[in-house]
């Protein structure tokens, strides 16, 4: 193989590959990446066995061929390697590549390409398109959600399903780890309606953001029962899916919560991170209290003292006293869109719904703290 690429095209697809590869590894094949020179440019490939991602970039591909080289180190060399250079790969003998660029030279060891292994086998049942943009709405209004608890490793992604909402057909993004939950939806896209409901896991889903950088674009969406593969213009990535079955999650989102308050998003995000400055880390529970027109949100620690501070609301039920924690308020609050924030409340012990206005296609569920 003897190629000769960009180092700015190298460099971004290099970035977009290799964080597939894991940095320790027990089979030294999987710290590779498989480079092949073909009549459309230079294919990097990578994969953990989990997930696999293709790249093809542009390059001057004198001959054809293929080898496998440390995907972190051949990361590192050109990324380090001077703007606007140029970067010919070339292999030597059975288990060498020379990379030159400039008056650079490293030589790297390869492991034969016929080692490499291939997760992409299998038919995709279901595909259908939607706009970049728009999944990664759904991916990154959802994703801090998903919960890291091991042991409960069908929460740990985001659950891809369609439904039928008042007669009209909608892709939904769901994630929850227990205290809080974010549900997203979309009109459901042409192919879609159908589809089994699947699990993305947690790496796959931070993978397929990174790809989506480009949000007037479209992207392909193909499903199995245990594979998911998402195609932009120049990367495929194909990700197993989490064998488990997701819960029931509307059971959880509260339907007769009466108690309605609404506030300026902006004043109450920077409220709660002001008074939590006081909160212990391990708890940091902010307790607020509703009353005519106004909501007191206070925080007290034995140990540093405590906070109080007033913002104006527009709520008008009866005076009411809840506690949440502070991290998961922002959390919510950064992914809303409008200006405003919608609380929709119960009781100190029942579950919060929280929106930007009443019938917005995010919807975030939070359980309380006692306070």
């Amino acid at each position: 193989m003897k190629v000769t690429v960009e180092r700015s095209t190298l460099l971004k697809s290099l970035g977009h590959v290799h964080r597939v590869v894991e940095r320790r590894n027990t089979i030294p094949i999987l710290s590779n990446l498989l480079l092949s020179g073909t009549d459309s440019g230079l294919k990097l490939k990578a994969t953990d066995l989990d997930i696999e991602v293709v790249e093809t970039v542009a390059a001057d591909v004198a001959e054809p061929g293929a080898t496998t080289v440390p995907a972190h180190t051949l990361y590192d060399i050109v990324r380090k390697l001077p703007d606007g250079a140029q970067v010919s790969l070339e292999t030597t003998g059975e288990t060498g590549l020379v990379l030159r660029s400039g008056r650079s030279r490293f030589q790297l060891q390869t492991l034969p390409e016929s080692d490499f292994p291939d997760i992409t086998a299998g038919e995709m049942a279901h595909s259908f398109k939607l706009p970049a943009g728009e999944f990664k709405r759904l991916i990154d209004k959802t994703q801090f959600a998903i919960s890291t608890e091991e042991t409960r490793y069908y929460l740990n992604g985001i659950y891809l399903h369609t439904i039928d909402v008042e007669g009209r057909p909608v892709l939904r993004a769901v994630a929850t780890d227990g205290h809080r939950l974010a549900r997203v939806d979309t009109a459901a896209p042409v192919g879609s309606v159908g589809m089994p409901g699947v699990i993305v896991p947690r790496k796959a889903v931070s993978e397929i953001q990174k790809l989506l950088e480009d949000g007037e674009s479209e992207v392909t969406i193909e499903l199995s029962a245990t594979k998911i593969r998402v195609a932009t213009a120049d990367v495929v990535l194909t990700s197993k899916l989490i064998d488990g079955t997701f819960p029931d999650y509307q059971r959880v989102i509260p339907s007769g919560n009466d108690k309605r308050l609404t506030v300026d998003r902006g004043d109450f995000a920077a409220s709660v991170d002001r008074v939590s400055t006081i909160s212990s880390e391990r708890g940091r529970a902010v307790k607020l209290s509703m009353a005519d027109g106004r909501m007191t949100l206070s925080v007290t620690n034995p140990d540093s003292g405590s906070a109080t501070e007033e913002i104006e609301v527009d709520y008008d039920a009866s005076p009411l006293d809840i506690g949440f924690n502070a991290r998961y308020l922002m959390d919510i609050a950064a992914q809303l869109d409008g200006d405003t924030a919608l609380l929709k409340l119960a009781d100190p012990g029942s579950p919060t719904v929280i929106q930007d206005r009443e019938g917005a296609s995010a919807l975030y569920v939070l359980m309380p703290m006692r306070v």
